[in-house]
């Protein structure tokens, strides 16, 4: 214990950051013989259907070649200042692109894009036609955005990712963008990234 007094006395002298780490450094240590008493022990969960969902991920060497065919479709339209951003099902960025001269708001609106298709399972271009102004609708749904640029990405008929293109002047062409990027996967043999 005398060591992470020291740790914690030169913290006092020298700021925050430093209390910060010697506290991790002395709670690293590992518990004290009061707190081992009080550990909870971790659950050892049987692998069967009825206790583990299995997951399909795009996975980092096809989510790297769709956002970098996406961006270089957009770039061969002249059309260098959009993001791309490739999401799983649940919103998790997975690959982020920003081409040159990319504002701020095309990374949000990218990732929302690309979430909104992967959760719907539809380009994002058919879903904003679902939206008829009228009330709450599923537009108001948190990080959701329904404009066109977001195109799912399916595994066996289930979305499983999205990739979403935002900052071109029309949607539209920022889904021939997502669309090129969910092309390099379609197309990709199996184990390979094109």
């Amino acid at each position: 214990m005398k060591k992470s007094n020291k740790i914690i006395t030169a913290a006092a002298t020298t700021g925050v950051l430093l209390l910060t780490g010697g506290l991790t450094a002395a709670a690293n240590a590992g518990p004290t013989p009061a707190a081992a008493s009080l550990a909870v022990p971790a659950a050892d969960i049987q692998p069967v259907p009825e206790n583990v969902v299995a997951q399909n991920r795009i996975s980092v060497d096809a989510s790297a070649a769709a956002v970098q065919a996406a961006l270089g479709k957009c770039q061969s339209d002249k059309l260098p200042f959009v993001t791309v951003a490739l999401v799983d099902r649940f919103g998790t960025v997975q690959a982020l692109l920003r081409g040159d001269n990319a504002a701020e708001h095309t990374i949000e609106a990218a990732r929302q894009k690309a979430y909104t298709a992967a959760a719907f399972g539809t380009p994002t271009s058919e879903l904003s036609k679902r939206i008829n102004g009228n009330g709450p609708s599923i537009a108001d749904l948190p990080g959701t955005l329904f404009l066109a640029g977001g195109v799912p990405l399916k595994f066996n008929g289930v979305s499983v990712a999205g990739i979403g293109v935002g900052g071109a002047p029309d949607g539209m062409l920022d889904e021939a963008c997502a669309a090129a990027g969910a092309e390099t996967i379609a197309s990709a043999a199996p184990g390979t990234a094109k």
